[in-house]
């Protein structure tokens, strides 16, 4: 298939080119530097230039190809609202151009969005509409573009990870490396869900050759890692002390984190793994965090 993807250059989605291209694919990467396009040439694939904020742009690129991975977001989270707003208004666009064919469109959701209720592990078989995540928007928007007949799969992910990145987890390491503390809220028993950035690559392309129309996938490896314990490795990791705090002291250690520091999101992969085969092999959330030391440079 020849397979539009944006996020082409980003941390999952060159992981998903790779993949694409090395099982036979052609691609078209969605980029806005010369540089992205460039890498993107150096794999093998082709550059299409565009920007979140210019849907046209990415819809022209849609045309053009049989499938397409939406993977682009924009991850400035102190303006995570507006930016959940934008990516429902590029996925309903995404959705206009695929109108009337049987090309897939994959687009990307968080787990949180399978949870039936707060605590339990979050399903491929559920939309909770009231989840407090704004991420909410984009299944929202899916949703209302599968309601038209357009092939719709959506890939839901928990913390993706190597050794220098790994997700929501990054930004807390930020914050520890500032604050001079690693902390977690409460008991630090809330948990979060987790896979290796290469294990979640090869997801997104079984999810176009092996996927149906309407389903959910999770590519995750670990159903939950406690807060507590990715907390007190971040202390190990950079050296300084580890802390519990209450819910409103929270508030002002993590800022515009607070309200992902304390969410509960385990998630089971079993029907993504029975339907698509899909096995992880990546190494685990805590062992790649411990590891950052030596892949990293801290203070940069």
């Amino acid at each position: 298939m020849f397979v539009f993807v944006t996020g082409a250059t980003g941390f999952i989605g060159s992981r998903v080119v790779d993949e694409l291209l090395a099982a036979g694919h052609d691609v078209l990467g969605l980029t806005r530097s010369d540089a992205g396009a460039a890498a993107l040439a150096a794999k093998g694939a082709r550059a299409h230039r565009g920007t979140l904020e210019d849907p046209a742009a990415l819809c022209a690129g849609a045309a053009q190809c049989d499938a397409v991975i939406h993977l682009a977001f924009d991850h400035d989270f102190s303006n995570f609202q507006a930016n959940c707003d934008k990516d429902k208004r590029v996925i309903t666009a995404l959705g206009e151009t695929l109108a009337g064919s049987s090309r897939p469109l994959l687009i990307t959701s968080g787990v949180g969005m399978g949870m039936p209720a707060h605590g339990q592990l979050a399903v491929e078989t559920v939309l909770n509409f009231e989840h407090p995540n704004p991420r909410i928007a984009s299944e929202l928007a899916g949703a209302a573009v599968a309601s038209t007949g357009v092939d719709v799969r959506v890939v839901r992910l928990p913390q993706v990870h190597d050794t220098n990145r790994f997700g929501l987890i990054t930004y807390a390491m930020d914050i520890a490396r500032e604050k001079g503390m690693s902390a977690y809220v409460e008991d630090g028993g809330n948990r979060y869900s987790a896979v290796h950035v290469s294990d979640a690559a090869r997801l997104y392309r079984l999810a176009l050759e092996k996927g149906a129309a309407g389903e959910r996938y999770h590519p995750v490896a670990e159903e939950g890692v406690p807060m507590k314990d990715i907390a007190e490795t971040i202390g190990r990791v950079l050296g300084i002390p580890t802390a519990s705090l209450s819910a409103e002291e929270a508030e002002a250690h993590f800022g515009w984190m607070a309200m992902f520091a304390g969410f509960d999101l385990p998630a089971s992969s079993q029907l993504t793994r029975e339907r698509l085969d899909w096995r992880p092999t990546g190494s685990s959330l805590l062992d790649d965090l411990g590891r950052y030391r030596e892949s990293s440079s801290l203070g940069a």
